[in-house]
């Protein structure tokens, strides 16, 4: 193969314009310049590839076989280079989020939608899952950023900026009225029936940690896969479910769930929005990343 491929780009435009002069003006060079590269490479390829007229040169057939080929890699360069320019204006790219239910729904959900509405063209795509897939997600570069919530395994892999306090809590229909207007202490909670989030959630490791640091330990009878589900489930006075506020407010101000409340009180934790260190990031996820600082 030819070392130098700027030969072929003089090719083309000599082929196409069927004149020395002409291509040495569309490349801004001179024309010795251009009769130096052909005879380069004619010389390189050890053969014949214009014929000179006098108004120009023509393609030889060896020429013309080789400009069938050069004319479509040009193409496909300048194909790519239209491509390319789409991404950087964002008429073109992927977005690639990953996000438990709770971050989707109480703080991205309305960020997704004034991007969709902005930038129209980008394929949106949205991994819903617990933080530690979401984390793994990011390691294995299939999404660009997570949003999750506290805590995580501190690593100096990710970089994480708070976005949203969210608040977790307690709470239980008329069937455990009795604890209604009363201010409890964190171990009543091991003589109730327990609704929780499955295992393996930041959700439950962040309660879980919580009651344990204040010896308190919890069997729950119920472990589910989402906090609708456990907000349904304390509807039906099945049990206490151990939720995110937001999930229960509609219920909570309905009067049909009360929230318990404990002399110590639960701290408050964040969503946050996590990145990996180093990792180059197109521009559609840049411009995502920008509304959410904005925010």
């Amino acid at each position: 193969m030819v070392n130098n491929l700027e030969y072929y780009k003089v090719f083309y435009y000599v082929a196409k314009c069927g004149s020395l002069t002409q291509a040495a003006s569309e490349l801004a060079v001179s024309q010795p310049a251009v009769s130096q590269a052909m005879k380069q490479l004619e010389e390189a390829l050890n053969t014949k590839l214009f014929t000179r007229i006098a108004k120009g040169v023509l393609l030889t057939k060896e020429g013309e076989t080789l400009f069938s080929y050069v004319k479509e890699a040009i193409g496909q360069l300048e194909a790519g280079e239209r491509k390319l320019a789409e991404m950087l204006d964002l008429e073109y790219g992927e977005l690639r989020i990953g996000a438990s239910d709770m971050t989707l729904r109480f703080y991205l959900l309305p960020l997704l939608e004034r991007y969709h509405r902005e930038y129209p063209h980008i394929k949106v795509s949205v991994t819903n899952a617990p933080t530690p897939e979401t984390l793994q997600l990011l390691k294995e570069k299939k999404i660009d950023f997570g949003v999750v919530s506290l805590p995580i395994k501190q690593s100096s892999e990710f970089d994480c900026y708070a976005v949203k306090e969210i608040e977790d809590c307690f709470v239980a229909g008329e069937r455990f009225a009795e604890y209604k207007d009363k201010v409890l202490d964190l171990a009543e909670l091991e003589h109730l029936p327990i609704i929780s989030l499955e295992k393996g959630t930041s959700t439950r490791n962040y309660m879980d940690k919580f009651l344990r640091e204040n010896n308190v330990e919890l069997f729950p009878e119920f472990e589910l896969a989402t906090s609708d589900m456990i907000v349904q489930f304390a509807a039906r006075n099945l049990g206490v479910g151990s939720v995110m506020r937001e999930f229960a407010d509609e219920y909570l101000n309905a009067g049909r769930l009360f929230q318990l409340r404990f002399k110590k009180e639960i701290p408050k934790r964040e969503i946050c929005v996590v990145t990996e260190n180093y990792a180059s990031m197109s521009k559609a996820a840049q411009r995502m990343l920008t509304m959410i600082k904005e925010k």
